[in-house]
């Protein structure tokens, strides 16, 4: 089965600072996959050297065994909200319809279909009533539900998303959930940048543990465990275990703070 997301010897660098070493990191089709490490440990630079918005220093990175330019369908993307400028006079329809615009190209505008697509996207993440409000009159979560549908009508093979979680109320976190689910469900691949250890058995089936270096890659219930923690935080892991039943597998993952030197937030 050809994999959907191929890195091989990715190594990138900020002023001779290496921020990814030699990762390796193949994925199957139509898995959700958190991307786990500490703060600087390059799991946002891997993104955007698979979408082409970083120049790594050698390696490659493949989606479905082509580089992402010849991709770029295919493929959709939900960046970490701070990096957004909420301030920019836009509509939150006119945000989503800007999924649609990799398929029209540059000379079509959006018609009746494309509004149709934007509306039935924000109807799935509960913002239809938003459509025509200011993008910077919303919440926080509502903002990201907004990201969202835009990468929803894009109808990709293959999402990225970077801390989709963060800054969220508990009723958006468990939308954003069932609707990862969903796209796992339609044989969507899914890759999201994720700090919260304890909900990663419960949100995901994949795991790539990062630390500048790749810790582990794989299943979660082959590598995420205690020992490769520890590797990647570079401290006391504590586990507690899952009372059902089963008498195994991490129900919690305390992570000790370990001391970070970083200039980059990743």
């Amino acid at each position: 089965m050809q994999h959907a997301i191929d890195v091989t010897d990715l190594t990138v660098a900020y002023q001779d600072k290496p921020v990814l070493w030699d990762v390796d990191v193949s994925m199957p089709p139509g898995v959700l996959m958190a991307v786990v490490g500490p703060n600087g440990a390059g799991k946002t630079t891997m993104i955007k050297a698979i979408l082409g918005l970083v120049r790594p220093a050698a390696g490659q990175t493949l989606i479905y065994g082509k580089p992402y330019r010849e991709q770029r369908k295919a493929v959709g993307y939900v960046p970490q909200r701070g990096s957004v400028d909420w301030d920019f006079p836009t509509t939150v329809l006119d945000v989503v319809l800007m999924g649609r615009y990799g398929s029209l190209g540059w000379f079509r505008q959006p018609g009746k279909h494309e509004r149709a697509q934007a509306l039935a996207a924000l109807e799935k993440v509960g913002m239809a009533q938003f459509a025509s409000r200011q993008i910077s009159q919303l919440s926080g979560g509502q903002q990201q539900r907004v990201f969202l549908a835009r990468a929803l009508v894009q109808d990709a093979q293959v999402y990225f998303m970077d801390e989709p979680f963060v800054g969220v109320d508990a009723v958006t976190e468990r939308a954003i959930v069932g609707l990862l689910q969903e796209l796992r469900a339609a044989g969507k691949t899914v890759v999201v940048v994720h700090h919260d250890l304890q909900t990663v058995p419960e949100y995901f089936d994949w795991v790539t543990l990062l630390n500048v270096q790749k810790i582990a890659s794989g299943p979660v219930a082959e590598v995420f465990t205690e020992e490769n923690l520890r590797r990647t935080y570079g401290g006391r892991v504590a586990f507690l275990s899952r009372d059902d039943g089963t008498g195994s597998g991490p129900a919690l993952v305390l992570p000790t703070p370990a001391k970070q030197s970083s200039a980059f937030t990743d």
